[in-house]
């Protein structure tokens, strides 16, 4: 189906029925107040035909009950800071935002496990449990502002996810609501179970399978002593190279970040961290745990940096200097803002052992692209960031940036990689799914995904074609939607070769 044809009989009446759930307070419609959902993280936008904010699980429950008599489509959205589309509203959907429900519902410090809404913040989670010595360990770079559920749906990691793991992790249970309506949960709060993980097929689903109301998550302890440490090189080889060195020693440090000259060069107006001109490339690790084993590989981690040229070594032992040292990471994305108006941020991931190499990929596809890539990622799982910045008022550049993007995506699969750490596959990268899976693959998926959809209901409208896809529709397998249809680019093709031709 066509991703803009309306599939509601009667979207009056649909506005009517929602309003009669939440009030008429809680339901947007007008489409200058659609405008702020028309977008998330990523570079794609779509118009809803409407936003429902719910209060309660039941709410929801009745919401999507609603939007199966009038035949129309559902997404689910937090704060909207999902990088791969995941929250953009295509076939003209309902938009249920989830942003009401923040309530924490219970934290059991004994068993180290809380249950929450979807809605909470990441980062207030771990506020609100630091009394009893206790954190939620999954910190994606927007954690100020991304919920626990949208994690939940795209398995964000984050910095410290090298040692600590990303969300599925830290989830132990899901309340959630099916495409019928009904409420029933996955999981628990016990660490292990039997039967089959439903939880885990849920988990990373980019909210097509249904629709989380509430997460079980487990928290860990505050580690004894954490310290953070910056390194600054005069080439992202000698960067690499400590990053593999360190990993070879048989170091797990709790994170391995790095950014490169155009991101030290975006963050130094905003933080003036004061990093050395000369620098083009920056390391910040971080260890946790036990006193001594902390300083032995403290010592070990600056003796690796001096052997492979770090031109300076910045240590944080404590608090403020350690939020200090962070808030240059965490706020890269954000200050990219002062190189170029748009950025488009691929995720993707290589071997480690592969990091130097696709690295100068990255360079090359750039030069060749004539685009500015600033690099910014976790790298001691691989994880890349490459933000290719651009106008997004020209034509031409959102064409390069989305060519430069594919090819970078196709370098990492060729190097034995994956196309996502952790933003998840949305509509970005929907068409390079056959890259790593095979048409087999894709139908056991579909089934998947038909087995908690099911079938479309006999009452359903009769211009309704299917609603298998009610939840989340044209996200994920290939031939959804297309990646920058926003900005004109309408070509449906994709060639293992990586080119597109542009209309």
């Amino acid at each position: 189906m066509p991703p803009d044809i309306p599939i509601s009989h009667s979207s009056n009446s649909l506005i009517t029925d929602l309003s009669k759930i939440v009030g008429n307070q809680y339901v947007i419609w007008k489409p200058e107040d659609l405008l702020v959902y028309e977008y998330d993280g990523s570079i794609d936008k779509a118009m809803p035909q409407a936003v429902v904010l719910p209060s309660t699980a039941e709410e929801v429950s009745e919401i999507v009950r609603t939007a199966n008599r009038h035949g129309a489509y559902i997404v689910a959205r937090g704060a909207g800071t999902s990088l791969s589309g995941g929250a953009v509203a295509l076939r003209n959907s309902v938009i249920i935002a989830l942003t009401r429900l923040t309530n924490l519902i219970e934290v059991d410090p004994k068993n180290r496990i809380a249950i929450v809404e979807p809605g909470m913040i990441n980062l207030h989670l771990s506020e609100r449990v630091s009394h009893l010595g206790l954190f939620y360990a999954p910190d994606p770079a927007s954690q100020k502002t991304c919920t626990i559920g949208g994690n939940v749906g795209e398995n964000a990691g984050g910095p410290h996810c090298l040692a600590l793991g990303v969300t599925t992790n830290h989830v132990l249970g899901l309340e959630v609501v099916l495409a019928d309506g009904s409420l029933t949960w996955f999981g628990g709060t016990e660490r292990e179970s039997t039967g089959y993980d439903l939880r885990g097929a849920f988990v990373g689903s980019e909210g097509t399978l249904g629709i989380v109301t509430k997460i079980a998550v487990r928290l860990l302890p505050k580690p004894e002593v954490i310290h953070s440490m910056l390194a600054a090189f005069t080439t992202m080889d000698a960067a690499s190279n400590t990053v593999s060195e360190i990993i070879a020693q048989g170091m797990v440090p709790s994170a391995l970040e790095m950014m490169d000259r155009n991101t030290i060069d975006a963050v130094e107006p905003f933080y003036q961290p004061g990093y050395p001109v000369e620098a083009q490339a920056v390391l910040i690790v971080e260890v946790d745990g036990l006193k001594e084993s902390v300083e032995e590989q403290v010592e070990a981690i600056i003796e690796i940096c001096n052997n492979n040229g770090a031109m300076e070594i910045r240590e944080a032992n404590d608090e403020e200097s350690r939020a200090k040292l962070w808030e240059t990471r965490k706020g890269a994305i954000g200050a990219y803002g002062s190189i170029a108006p748009t950025y488009y941020l691929v995720d993707g991931v290589v071997p480690r052992t592969k990091l130097r190499e696709i690295l100068r990929q990255v360079d090359q596809i750039a030069a060749e692209l004539q685009v500015t890539v600033a690099n910014v990622f976790h790298a001691g799982d691989g994880n890349i960031h490459p933000a290719i910045l651009f106008n997004e008022r020209n034509p031409e550049e959102v064409k390069q940036a989305i060519l430069a993007g594919s090819r970078i995506l196709e370098a990492c699969v060729a190097a034995g990689g994956a196309l996502s750490g952790e933003h998840g596959i949305g509509i970005e990268k929907q068409a390079y799914m056959p890259l790593v899976f095979n048409e087999d693959d894709l139908e056991a998926m579909g089934r998947l995904r038909k087995a908690f959809i099911g079938d479309s209901p006999d009452s359903a409208p009769i211009d309704v074609p299917s609603l298998e896809e009610r939840f989340n529709p044209g996200k994920v397998f290939p031939g959804g939607a297309v990646h920058g249809e926003a900005y004109g680019i309408t070509d449906k093709s994709f060639r293992p070769t990586g080119t597109q031709d542009w209309q």
